[in-house]
């Protein structure tokens, strides 16, 4: 599962915010989206079918324009051995702003994550949704469902549940097997239980803990007993548990379960964002209080910090502007620094706002 690191999202936002400044007065941008494994030659000549076809445009200017951009594109292509690993998405056109004029431009983007669309558009403006699609944030949470019997693990990734595993106990029924004495029967009973536990504990362990800073948190769900008793004993290790962010009484198990528990989490989730951003103010907060020293706030005071790579975490408000957001972005890029984006819906982030819209938790004190 790959997250784009901060550098990778700028190159994308910039190249997309350029390529959306771009109007045609007609239709004669071309955009095409290569999947990742697609030949660049079939490609190729896709589009030197298309210049014949584009030969029937009646207006002259429209028609030179869609032939040129084409040929443009084709001949950017050719410099490409191979469609690149994850594919290629290409944007060519006449950007000039008045009729008349030329200025022929093309645009090729390596996409952080793969392609797997093909595209070929000949519009006013150039296709950008399915890279925007790209910057949408890939983080996840794990889910767990389970009762005495079953337990199901999977990730919630955006709005989607990727089941990953099942596994079932060998907890013996509720009806006794004969000439067993009624102590010996809960003995096995519990014992079972406690086998069932221990090996949800272990699943939970290999398949959530590799996932590292992209796992947000884990939410359980089932019987309220079970999941007490689950919660309370010594079966999840510590770093687990650190990652719980919280729990739920529920009426189904399986995949009815995990619709379940997705839907009794929502306030959950909202909450948990929030909490994130409430989380690295606080720690702004008491840092300007404890060290004032070792934190900056207001543009002037925070850019100086940032000249001086001075700053850990960068703290900005979401209601920057984007040609301010670009740019602070770009600078913390340079020097390794972290960057947190605060949206206004907590009273911290009213407060960043009202400092000017940015602060900076420092690595070193300055003056």
């Amino acid at each position: 599962m790959s997250t784009l690191t901060a550098q990778e999202k700028l190159h994308l936002k910039r190249t997309i915010k350029e390529l959306k400044s771009h109007k045609a007065l007609h239709t004669e941008f071309v955009t095409v989206y290569i999947p990742m494994g697609y030949e660049i030659t079939k490609i190729i000549q896709h589009l030197a079918e298309e210049q014949g076809t584009a030969s029937n445009i009646k207006s002259a200017s429209t028609r030179k324009n869609v032939q040129a951009s084409l040929e443009k594109m084709i001949q950017h292509l050719r410099t490409f051995p191979k469609t690149p690993e994850n594919g290629l998405a290409i944007f060519s056109g006449n950007i000039a702003s008045s009729e008349g004029k030329q200025d022929m431009k093309v645009w090729s983007i390596e996409p952080p994550t793969p392609l797997n669309i093909r595209i070929y558009r000949c519009d006013k403006n150039f296709v950008t949704e399915i890279l925007e699609e790209m910057l949408v944030e890939k983080e996840v949470y794990g889910l767990v469902v389970l009762d005495r019997r079953d337990a199901t693990l999977a990730l919630l990734k955006g709005k989607t549940i990727v089941p990953l595993q099942k596994t079932h106990s060998e907890v013996p029924g509720k009806t006794k097997a004969g000439g067993q004495s009624a102590q010996r029967f809960a003995r096995l009973r519990e014992g079972a239980a406690k086998d069932h536990f221990k090996k949800i504990a272990e699943h939970m362990k290999n398949q959530f803990l590799h996932l590292g800073n992209d796992l947000k948190g884990i939410i359980l769900g089932g019987p309220g007993v079970t999941v007490n008793d689950f919660m309370n004993k010594d079966y999840l290790t510590g770093d687990v548990k650190n990652k719980i962010i919280g729990t739920k009484d529920l009426s189904y198990t399986g995949d009815f379960g995990l619709q379940e528990l997705l839907e009794k989490s929502e306030d959950l989730l909202a909450e948990e964002e929030v909490a994130q951003e409430k989380k690295v103010m606080q720690q702004f907060f008491g840092v300007l209080r404890d060290s004032p020293k070792k934190a900056t706030y207001g543009e002037k005071e925070t850019l100086k910090a940032l000249e001086m790579n001075a700053v850990d975490i960068l703290l900005i408000s979401e209601n920057i502007s984007e040609d301010k957001l670009f740019d602070l972005e770009e600078k913390a890029e340079q020097g390794g620094t972290k960057i947190r984006i605060i949206s206004t819906e907590t009273r911290e982030g009213v407060q960043l706002r009202d400092l000017g819209g940015m602060a900076a938790i420092l690595r070193f004190e300055i003056e």
